[in-house]
């Protein structure tokens, strides 16, 4: 509630992404259904649900459909998931991790057939970067084609990994030049740049010239898709209404 009155002042400006604990799948549906009519666009979703059985369980369907049905994209951030273990070494070689989790979620929702089972679902991967995709990818493709039968009886994906990977998951980055050099590799519309101010692992106060070097091959095209264009079809943006036309968006974000 307190968010959804402190973006009502400017709702093209501001866009709320409210908050769910997911004890159960029916607390879920009615906390999207309390959101959407709340105003706010979208929902960060825990790395673990409250619950003893994991994303990738089919039981999770009826809120991935009411998900779809209200057009709310569903949001994991890093560091929201238990951790595998201990990290090694010094305390900077755990930073090197923290995207891992995010992985493994991805990887769960892809291989356990959720998008199988609910085309249309949007997913955001949420400040892991994303110039590991066109590997991820890859090694997704392979684990497939080579291991496939690891899955149950019944459970085969009908397209290749990373199809559901490129139709269905929108990856969050700020300071990955790798992203934007494999831009060609990937589905560039499912591609969010982000300055993530005012963390300290922002771009500020340097944004623009990060990414007049960053973004320097993109075609014109690809960097008003990446750096506006994507995010305002995501969430619904009407970027002729901002007070920087969307023409001009894409070079001054």
């Amino acid at each position: 509630r307190w968010i959804s009155d402190y973006c009502s002042i400017d709702l093209n400006r501001l866009l709320a992404i409210g908050q769910t604990p997911l004890r159960s799948v029916e607390e879920g549906i009615a906390q999207l259904e309390a959101m959407k009519n709340a105003g706010l666009r979208g929902v960060m979703m825990p790395g673990d649900p409250a619950t003893d059985f994991d994303y990738d369980d089919p039981r999770w369907d009826p809120f991935w459909q009411t998900a779809i049905e209200l057009e709310f994209p569903l949001s994991w951030h890093i560091l929201t998931a238990k951790g595998s273990g201990r990290p090694r070494g010094p305390k900077m070689n755990a930073f090197m991790t923290i995207i891992r989790a995010n992985q493994d979620i991805m990887g769960t929702l892809v291989f356990g057939g959720v998008f199988e089972r609910n085309p249309g679902l949007r997913v955001v991967c949420v400040e892991a970067d994303a110039g590991w995709v066109p590997h991820y990818m890859y090694r997704m493709d392979h684990a497939y084609k080579r291991h496939r039968y690891w899955l149950p009886p019944g459970q085969e994906l009908s397209k290749l990994p990373s199809e559901y990977f490129s139709e269905s998951i929108y990856t969050t980055f700020q300071d990955d030049w790798v992203a934007f050099k494999m831009v060609d590799h990937v589905n560039h519309k499912r591609l969010l740049w982000a300055n993530d101010f005012p963390h300290s692992d922002s771009t500020w106060p340097w944004s623009q010239e990060l990414l007049d070097e960053h973004a320097a091959d993109l075609t014109s095209e690809q960097s008003r898709d990446i750096l506006c264009n994507n995010v305002a079809e995501l969430y619904g943006i009407d970027t002729s209404e901002l007070p920087i036309g969307g023409d001009s968006l894409a070079a001054t974000a």
